[in-house]
C-alpha cells in the first residue's frame, strides 16, 4: 500500500497524540501495567540508592523498556484476538499463550539484568 500523502508536521503531531493515548489507555485498563510500573519504580530507586554507573543504567533502562514493550504488545494481541473471535478457539488460545510467554521471557531477562547489576552492590 502506497502512501502518497505529503509530509505534514500536524500529521506527525497527531501520531504522537495517538501513541500517548495508547500509553494512557494501557495504564488505565491493564492491571499488569501497574505491576510492571511498580517494579520499574523500585528498580529506578535502587539505581539511585546504589549509585549505579551509566552502563548499568543503560541495562536497567533496556530491561524496563523490554518488559513494558512486551506487555503492551501482549495486551494489543489479546485485544485483537478478542475482536477476531469472542469464542474459545484453540488457535486464539495458542496466540495468547505465546504472547504471554514473551512477557514472561522479558521479565525473566529483566530479573537477570537486575541481579547482575544489584547483587554485586549488595555484597
Amino acid at each position: 500500500m502506497s502512501n502518497n500523502k505529503p509530509f505534514r508536521v500536524s500529521d506527525r503531531i497527531m501520531s504522537f497524540k495517538f501513541a500517548f493515548e495508547g500509553i494512557f489507555s494501557f495504564f488505565k485498563t491493564e492491571h499488569n501495567a501497574w505491576i510492571h510500573c511498580v517494579a520499574a519504580v523500585v528498580v529506578i530507586a535502587g539505581g539511585f540508592i546504589f549509585k549505579v554507573n551509566s552502563t548499568e543504567w543503560c541495562w536497567l533502562i533496556v530491561a524496563i523498556a523490554l518488559v513494558m514493550i512486551t506487555e503492551m504488545l501482549n495486551t494489543a494481541i489479546e485485544i485483537l484476538c478478542n475482536v477476531v473471535s469472542s469464542e474459545i478457539h484453540p488457535k486464539i488460545k495458542k496466540i495468547k499463550d505465546i504472547s504471554a510467554g514473551a512477557v514472561l521471557i522479558s521479565a525473566l531477562a529483566a530479573i537477570a539484568i537486575g541481579m547482575f547489576v544489584f547483587i554485586p552492590k549488595l555484597l
